[in-house]
């Protein structure tokens, strides 16, 4: 039992279970727009999430202890070592424009760890600056690259899935920062720090019901293969965003607010690394099953 829950801690610690919910996160994307799955924008979110996170988390660790590392630690930066290399060829698999989004996004990440300036703390110590930065990157990663890299229109529908994508990502960082409320720095002025527990939890249900909300107004539009957008009074047909897509946004929605509701600074970092991270992996699970 000892060295099974040390594989599930190595597993969590490594990013890959966080990797594999950005990797589910791609694939909603595409089942949303019946878009054809491109696995190599799916896998260069997956293995660039591990080589992100790892280098988020460990960086520091690794350099300040590199003659004397854990097994652990090496093991993880051998991993994200074969993640990088895996993960620049699936960039090069990628669209020009494709590989500019992505790039930003590795910018983004590079700011949130590395101070760009001497003497000046990295992005990830800045005042209420964290938790925008993690929710940028998450949409560009999980909406953006796979929708430019399929060429599909940019219209008034994706800028509404764009606010759904943000409101949901912003919900389930909450979850995390309330979490990880008594370790944060003061500094940080985290949103719990700020406005409290109960605020802040408050504050997740008004953007679980936002994401409810425009997600019944996206439901009732088709996207066609041509992309061309028509108003679906019945909200039937191919390729368009029906009453199932509602109904399974309702249910993650759901799932979402149950943590929200039950999270506090106590709860172990399972709560947040393995079940609140599988949320995603749930909602994609849920759209394979029922299309």
């Amino acid at each position: 039992m000892k060295q099974l829950k040390q594989l599930f801690d190595f597993y969590l610690d490594s990013s890959i279970h966080v990797a594999l919910s950005c990797f589910a996160l791609v694939n909603c994307t595409y089942l949303i727009l019946n878009i054809s799955i491109n696995y190599s924008v799916a896998l260069f979110a997956f293995f660039g999430t591990i080589v992100g996170y790892n280098f988020v988390k460990f960086d520091a660790l690794a350099r300040a202890k590199k003659n004397n590392m854990s097994w652990k630690l090496k093991a993880i930066a051998g991993l994200s070592f074969l993640a990088l290399i895996i993960g620049i060829y699936y960039f090069l698999e990628l669209q020009k424009i494709t590989k500019i989004i992505a790039s930003i996004v590795l910018i983004l990440t590079l700011l949130y760890t590395l101070p760009f300036f001497p003497n000046k703390r990295n992005a990830r110590n800045w005042a209420g600056f964290k938790i925008y930065i993690v929710a940028i990157c998450w949409v560009g990663v999980t909406l953006l690259l796979p929708i430019i890299n399929s060429d599909y229109k940019i219209n008034f529908q994706i800028g509404i899935l764009i606010l759904q994508r943000l409101f949901l990502i912003f919900s389930l960082i909450l979850i995390f920062e309330i979490k990880d409320l008594k370790n944060d720095d003061p500094h940080l002025k985290t949103v719990p720090q700020q406005i409290g527990v109960a605020k802040t939890k408050n504050l997740g249900f008004v953007l679980l019901i936002l994401f409810i909300g425009l997600s019944s107004i996206n439901c009732n539009f088709n996207y066609n293969i041509n992309y061309n957008i028509n108003y679906n009074i019945n909200g039937n047909g191919n390729g368009n965003f029906n009453y199932q897509y509602l109904e399974l946004n309702f249910v993650i929605a759901i799932v979402i607010g149950f943590f929200l509701f039950f999270s506090n600074e106590n709860r172990s970092k399972y709560f947040t690394d393995f079940w609140v991270e599988s949320i995603p992996i749930a909602w994609w699970l849920l759209y394979l099953f029922t299309k």
